[in-house]
């Protein structure tokens, strides 16, 4: 929660979170407090919290998110093309109030990432992918007008082995045992993000430009 809570504090608007969700138990009443906290909304329904929230942006905007999380290599969730259909009915791109419906979707295969993003094109303002921690150079308008990027990639320190020191991790996969705890890369960061610029009129993607700031990486910043 106090990590959680020093992000609200900057100026974040909602967090989502992924298959690492629970992994400290002291996050989990926390669910319960704060609605812009989001779990992957394919947990079964008795899990605390919700994957689906709707947020006010500045000038008055509101903003859905959907967060889900795929199957292949992950968690055995439930189906998350249904879950998202069925946020779909419920929640549609310009009615009710709703000026932009975000999708993440949290998962190791980019072809299930793709395949979501094809599922709700032209329903959605955009799918964002997240969990590889590797920013990936596909960002690009679908042809239904979907903004679509496989991973945006972490924001920590590139050099290391998806952000934990690499000796460590180096170490794992060359001596096969357990070795010491993983710890957290502290050299300079990358902080990796994805603009997207919406369409008034209807919801959509008018463009998608990827966000690259400091540290090892390439910069890249929008125009």
């Amino acid at each position: 929660p106090k990590i959680c809570n020093q992000f609200f504090d900057a100026g974040i608007d909602a967090i989502t979170t992924g298959n690492h969700v629970f992994d400290q138990r002291e996050i989990i009443p926390h669910f319960d407090r704060e609605k812009r906290l989001l779990r992957p909304h394919n947990y079964p329904k008795t899990t605390p919290g919700t994957g689906v929230a709707l947020f006010e942006a500045p000038r008055g905007r509101k903003v859905l998110i959907v967060h889900l999380m795929t199957r292949l290599f992950m968690d055995p969730l439930d189906d998350p093309f249904a879950c998202a259909a069925q946020a779909l009915e419920t929640h549609r791109l310009k009615q009710n109030g709703i000026d932009a419906i975000i999708f993440d979707v949290h998962g190791e295969a980019s072809s299930e990432k793709m395949a979501m993003a094809h599922l709700v094109d032209g329903r959605a303002s955009v799918v964002v992918g997240t969990h590889s921690h590797i920013p990936t150079g596909d960002a690009h308008i679908l042809t239904g007008g979907t903004a679509y990027q496989t991973d945006i990639g972490m924001c920590g320190d590139y050099d290391s082995v998806i952000g934990m020191k690499k000796q460590i991790s180096v170490e794992r996969f060359v001596r096969k045992m357990p070795t010491a705890r993983l710890e957290a890369a502290d050299g300079d960061g990358t902080l990796c993000a994805t603009f997207v610029e919406t369409d008034d009129a209807t919801g959509l993607a008018l463009r998608v430009e990827p966000l690259r700031l400091g540290g090892i990486l390439a910069p890249t910043m929008p125009e």
